[in-house]
């Protein structure tokens, strides 16, 4: 992720942006995949470490989207199936969202309308909050 944004910029212009992805796993880790989890913690610092200078020496803004729990491939290879039965119930909504639930996130911190958001972990997690 380092040498991919570091790389980047030689070929992007201001006004740019970059979008990491974490997960909630990132503040509220669970045990049994503590290394995924601690990847996507290391994506929150880096995202944050990097938006600042990148702003004032590239004009490119970078964010990060977190999501909950989210339906998908990996998920059902990941966990056994009596846990799946209940994948996303932790939620206040009581699911896990679909992938194109997330798409709108995305949208928003690549257009002009977020602008002034530099730096930031945008959350779609069903209602459980990031600190």
């Amino acid at each position: 992720m380092f040498e991919l944004c570091k790389l980047s910029v030689k070929y992007m212009k201001p006004g740019a942006v970059i979008i990491n992805v974490a997960s909630i796993q990132a503040y509220d880790p669970t045990f049994g995949i503590l290394d995924y989890a601690s990847t996507k913690g290391a994506i929150v610092t880096f995202t944050k470490g990097i938006a600042g200078k990148f702003m004032e020496d590239y004009g490119i803004r970078v964010n990060c989207v977190a999501p909950g729990p989210v339906w998908t491939p990996l998920v059902a290879q990941s966990f056994p199936e009596e846990k799946l039965k209940n994948f996303g119930s932790s939620t206040p909504i009581k699911r896990p969202a679909q992938p194109r639930e997330l798409s709108p996130a995305f949208v928003y911190l690549a257009s002009d309308e977020s602008m002034y958001t530099v730096g930031e972990v945008l959350g779609v997690t069903g209602g459980r909050v990031l600190p």
